[in-house]
């Protein structure tokens, strides 16, 4: 193995140790809260193919791999049966084919194996590499994982490797931030009633102050783990994890031969324009980007790597995008936009002056809020927002229907701002009232146990 890959592959040289050698999970064992995500119940295991992982930066894609392979060597697979290569450090197909040729040569004659390439759209060319091993018969007994943090890759690859990724259910894997249901999990203050209740009267007074009290707490960090555990161990999210994160967002744009200048751009207009509705004409006429296409392939870039979601309007007759509409724009998780707006407007004390003066604003805090369950259901639904005589925040589709949902984060609500989720049979109101009620014949819902539901109800269906 080539040596600049060894502080990766520690497990080599003492497999029982690899756990407090690594540089990741070393990492996460001084954390305050150290996350297993489920995705690990259903990585491959003994079982050949060409398996993908994407998500955004920072979401613990090398972490997941890491604990994946400790678990493999608990299970008892051989020390040199697992290799991590890390694509930063691959120039071309070529180089990749001598590295897994190498793994390969060293792996014991009939034994399963297994091959990891992180960040594999680093490598020119890497899917010839992975097409001729394929053909070749050389993974026949290997589950090779490659990871990327453009999502377009995944897609990519299904074309790509037609009838070559093996016999596996499923092959593509996408890790995103911790969802609000996860991090309530990790904190472990109300797991279990969580867990169990039907209904929000199903929950004890306590319970639901817990649940109100942890949602206050995602809106600041969302579902990055080194901002939960910032907030954890110091109380504050520190300047420099948000700078990391728009760091990442600048450096991998740039890579793609875009402009900062116009990423910066985009990014203002994406913040002062949160959950309104907007065209790529209309962003044209305010910005100094001249071509509407520009700006749609500088968001569509952000949205392959998991930092933007664009919400279209709902074409009710069809149950799908209406193409003609406004849509919406937003980050997928509220730690996106914190250190967005810490990038693009830089403070002393970043974490005091915005993201504690957003979550307090109450214009800020709904349009956050609103973002926030958005891109929680877009998670497991196709989701949309509903302009018609009026608007409505959010309708995912499920079983043939749409369901429409309004957000008001606040207690008091307006009759006359109800007209439009008052028309649909089946529309309901999120707010932040501990208490279900109803007003205008609309149920009335908590929102923070609201969205807890989501993440325990879709294996079965939600509405």
């Amino acid at each position: 193995m080539d040596p600049r890959f060894l502080p990766h592959n520690s497990h080599r040289e003492n497999p029982g140790g690899f756990s407090t050698n690594d540089p990741q999970l070393k990492h996460l064992a001084g954390c305050p809260f150290r996350h297993r995500s489920a995705l690990l119940d259903r990585l491959p295991r003994r079982t050949s193919g060409i398996f993908t992982l994407g998500g955004g930066r920072q979401t613990g894609k090398s972490t997941l791999l890491k604990q994946w392979m400790a678990e493999l060597l608990q299970d008892g697979v051989l020390p040199m049966a697992v290799s991590y290569l890390t694509g930063e450090l691959i120039d071309d197909h070529h180089s990749l084919m001598r590295h897994i040729e190498d793994h390969l040569a060293a792996v014991p004659h009939g034994e399963f194996n297994y091959l990891i390439v992180d960040e594999v759209t680093y490598i020119r060319g890497w899917d010839m590499a992975v097409k001729y091993a394929a053909d070749a018969g050389m993974l026949d007994s290997t589950a090779l994982v490659v990871t990327g943090s453009d999502l377009s890759f995944l897609q990519e690859a299904r074309v790509r490797f037609p009838g070559r990724r093996g016999d596996a259910a499923v092959n593509d894997y996408h890790l995103r931030p911790l969802s609000f249901r996860e991090f309530v999990g990790l904190e472990g203050k109300v797991t279990a009633a969580a867990d169990q209740f039907e209904e929000p009267f199903d929950l004890s007074d306590q319970a639901v102050d817990l649940i109100f009290d942890a949602f206050d707490r995602y809106l600041l960090h969302g579902g990055y783990l080194t901002a939960i555990n910032d907030m954890a161990a110091h109380g504050a999210i520190r300047q420099s994890t948000l700078a990391t994160y728009s760091d990442w967002i600048r450096g991998d744009v740039l890579k793609r031969g875009k402009q900062e200048a116009y990423l910066r751009e985009v990014l203002s207009a994406i913040v002062t324009r949160y959950t309104s509705q907007v065209t790529w004409n209309g962003l044209a006429q305010d910005l100094s980007i001249d071509h509407p296409k520009t700006i749609a392939d500088y968001v569509e870039l952000l949205e392959r790597m998991d930092a933007v979601a664009i919400v279209p309007a709902l074409r009710e007759d069809k149950l799908g995008p209406a193409p003609k509409r406004a849509r919406k724009l937003t980050f997928c998780d509220p730690f996106i936009l914190h250190a967005v707006r810490a990038w693009l407007a830089p403070s002393t004390d970043p974490f005091e002056n915005q993201v504690l003066a957003a979550s307090q604003d109450p214009v800020w805090a709904s349009q956050i809020v609103e973002a926030c369950v958005a891109n929680h259901f877009k998670r497991f639904f196709p989701t949309y927002y509903i302009k018609a005589q009026g608007e409505v925040d959010i309708a995912y589709v499920r079983d043939g229907r749409f369901w429409p949902v309004e957000i008001k984060w606040t207690t008091q609500l307006r009759p006359k701002t109800l007209k439009q989720i008052a028309r649909y049979t089946n529309g309901v109101i999120w707010s932040k009232s501990r208490h279900v009620g109803q007003i205008e014949g609309v149920d009335v819902r908590p929102l923070p146990i609201e969205l807890l539901r989501i993440g325990q109800e879709t294996r079965a269906g939600y509405g």
